[in-house]
């Protein structure tokens, strides 16, 4: 009778113990997205290419030949003439000094910090969590630090001030909220993305360190995540998955887009021959593991029936398949790096050109800024009023190391424009005929061989 009585305490000690230890056990908690906001500088920053090429002639000492290629780079590069870029480059001689980098810095990061809190309502003391990313420009103290200063933010507040991770760094930064969320409760976490430009400019004569001068431009969003289950209702998107890959440990992907000297002793960055290559070797294995997750089990079983005929039947050379993609998202919103990438992306992908006229629009309107690019391409289908209930948005960027990022939202609500939306005031124009032009030349040799 004692044992029945000791055997059935322990049962019910071991249901008490595994009860204690599912009703306390750790669970991963939803991210949201409440809004975000991309800053669009004053009018008077719109610079039109004319102007650009002057700037770059003023303030060098070029041959006739070489002229020639920057008038070519410039007027193919896919930008229309009311890009932004810092006030110093309406300057007649250029030569920036930090106050100026530090005024584009506040310009940027204040004014699109100002415009989500303006959109949001939330209140700075409640942030509890704050990442920067800007790949080029790095101040003392950090800019995560210049957020925290400026707008008061506790002093347990967590920061992170990610640097030299390029145009994939505005993604990778929601991939260490999402973990940082995970550990932090009922925490917001404020995420940062620009680039400056002030003192980025290039006036050497090495062409491969012209391609950024032809396609960067002035941009900043900030982003607002929340892990907090009432704000579910308020929020515009939840985060489904996020995918990072890197290829660094190989020296062809390492130095395809690198940061040096010319001969002349110039800083500029050095984009080479292997560009294309280094990209296809990050984005792939990207692009297969989010498929995995993505992809509804029809596209999934054709793919396995060709990988295994292939498999078999080498002979017959058969074209590996290409998923669609389009049938697992409803908005394709990658990094706008040109216009051959964004070719070579909805070739590669099959996306339609209604898919890419976010992309397309946004290189136009705004140029490549950098890993804030993809929220001005968000911003583009929300003005549009396309974004539904219930649609999946894929954002996609990659850069330097070379690093490529997926990030998979779904709409919580379908979304309506606002008056904040960089967008709204000239929509009604938009999308644009967009001129046929060749492609700006990236193939080039580097100017330092030791590096290749």
């Amino acid at each position: 009778m004692e044992m029945e009585i000791l055997l059935l305490v322990l049962l019910i000690c071991l249901f008490l113990i595994c009860f204690v230890m599912i009703m306390t056990r750790k669970t991963s908690c939803n991210v949201y997205l409440i809004d975000f906001a991309c800053y669009k500088p004053p009018s008077s920053q719109k610079c039109s290419k004319e102007h650009f090429v002057k700037l770059i002639l003023n303030n060098g000492d070029y041959s006739e030949e070489m002229v020639d290629f920057l008038k070519k780079g410039i007027a193919r590069s896919g930008l229309s003439n009311s890009t932004y870029l810092a006030e110093i480059f309406f300057e007649q001689i250029y030569k920036p000094v930090m106050k100026d980098s530090q005024k584009e810095t506040e310009m940027s990061i204040f004014g699109s910090v100002d415009l989500l809190m303006a959109k949001t309502g939330v209140r700075c003391e409640d942030v509890g969590i704050v990442i920067v990313n800007c790949c080029i420009h790095n101040t003392v103290p950090c800019l995560s630090s210049l957020i925290v200063n400026k707008y008061k933010l506790r002093e347990e507040t967590v920061t992170y001030n990610l640097s030299g991770m390029g145009c994939s760094a505005g993604l990778l930064a929601i991939g260490l909220a999402k973990q940082l969320l995970q550990v932090h409760e009922n925490s917001y976490a404020l995420i940062v993305s620009t680039e400056i430009v002030t003192d980025n400019l290039y006036l050497g004569k090495d062409r491969s360190k012209h391609l950024t001068n032809f396609l960067f431009r002035q941009g900043a969003v900030a982003i607002l995540l929340s892990n907090r289950p009432s704000d579910r209702k308020i929020s515009k998107y939840q985060l489904l998955h996020a995918i990072h890959t890197n290829t660094s440990s190989s020296d062809r992907s390492y130095n395809s887009i690198f940061r040096d000297e010319d001969l002349a002793g110039i800083n500029g960055v050095n984009i080479n021959k292997d560009l294309v290559a280094a990209a296809i070797a990050t984005v792939k294995p990207n692009v297969t593991a989010l498929g995995y997750l993505i992809l509804p089990i029809k596209e999934k079983f054709i793919y396995l029936i060709y990988h295994i005929v292939r498999s078999l039947l080498p002979k017959l050379k058969i074209h590996q398949y290409i998923p669609n993609y389009s049938t697992a998202v409803d908005h394709f919103l990658p990094h706008v790096g040109g216009k051959p990438v964004l070719e070579d992306l909805q070739r590669t992908l099959g996306f339609s050109n209604k898919m890419m006229e976010a992309a397309r629009m946004t290189l136009y309107r705004f140029g490549n800024t950098s890993s804030s690019s993809i929220w001005y391409e968000l911003a583009y289908v929300e003005a549009k009023g396309r974004v539904k209930k219930g649609n999946r948005v894929w954002q996609i960027g990659f850069g330097s190391g070379f690093k490529c990022s997926s990030i998979i939202w779904r709409a919580m609500k379908t979304v309506d424009r606002d008056d904040y939306n960089p967008w709204t005031d000239e929509i009604a124009g938009y999308p644009v005929t967009l001129e046929v032009l060749e492609p700006v030349p990236i193939f080039f040799e580097s100017s330092k061989s030791k590096f290749y």
